[in-house]
């Protein structure tokens, strides 16, 4: 594990390399209430073919938790920062939830930085803003503890969490870890975050992975993007919201095929 220092606010973001030094970088991006070690069930694969660069985003994992809101452009330009910090010119994106948020922010923002990109479980909007609001007042109020269980049933389907399954235990745990003020922060990025008007700036390739069972992003989120965004192309899985770790096997290859395109 090693860090880097936010030159805008003195952040320190913990993150990890993997894989051969001379591999092009695959950047992986962390939905929000997980770390950098909810993409375990793809590392095997891709750290075989890629330099693997995971993170732990601002208020999670092994990384600062800065009080007070924290807006996407500050989550995009931490993920500036790094490949700054790291010599890193261009990568191929991967993110989930919260992190395809920080690559759609990427592609149309700092489009000079990708290779290709992967949006998965993810959306442009997520409103309205007044349940992002209680949200962050349940959870500056009672923590994290007393959301799990329901975060968990919208991140898995009812069959997978009804067997007994190692994936599900190490995501209780990230979720149940994460630091509450960081959570809450992140929470106010995606509340006063709206790409849907400018989601056909990003010209980099770009894979849509949707969760055809999915309740946090539903198939229509997932749409909307690959219809916007100009030549992207869609893929379903049948899971809920962490399609990566529900459907490991079908998610990883489709990451695999699209960066071998």
């Amino acid at each position: 594990m090693s860090d880097f220092i936010t030159a805008g606010d003195g952040c320190r973001i913990a993150y990890r390399l993997e894989g051969p030094e001379a591999a092009p970088v695959l950047l992986l991006s962390n939905s929000l209430g997980t770390a950098m070690e909810m993409w375990a069930p793809q590392i095997p694969a891709l750290a075989r073919s890629f330099r693997v660069l995971r993170y732990d985003s601002r208020g999670h994992g092994q990384s600062d938790a800065p009080a007070g809101a924290y807006s996407m452009d500050r989550l995009g330009r931490d993920v500036i920062e790094m490949l700054d910090a790291l010599s890193v010119s261009k990568v191929l994106f991967c993110g989930l939830s919260k992190g395809g948020m920080v690559g759609q922010w990427l592609g149309i923002r700092a489009p000079e930085r990708l290779e290709r990109l992967v949006l998965a479980n993810t959306s442009p909007f997520m409103g309205p803003p007044s349940s992002w609001d209680s949200r962050i007042a349940a959870v500056h109020q009672g923590g994290l503890a007393a959301l799990v269980d329901a975060v968990l049933d919208r991140w898995f389907t009812p069959a997978f969490l009804a067997t007994p399954k190692e994936q599900i235990a190490p995501v209780r745990a990230m979720l149940t870890a994460t630091d509450p003020g960081g959570y809450a922060g992140c929470c106010a990025a995606i509340r006063d975050m709206d790409m849907r008007p400018i989601l056909g700036l990003i010209a980099t390739p770009t894979l849509v992975i949707g969760g055809s069972e999915d309740p946090a992003t539903p198939p229509p989120h997932s749409e909307l993007l690959a219809r916007a965004i100009p030549g992207a192309r869609l893929e379903m899985l049948p899971a809920a919201h962490l399609s990566n770790v529900e459907q490991a096997e079908a998610f990883t290859a489709a990451v695999l095929d699209h960066f071998a395109a």
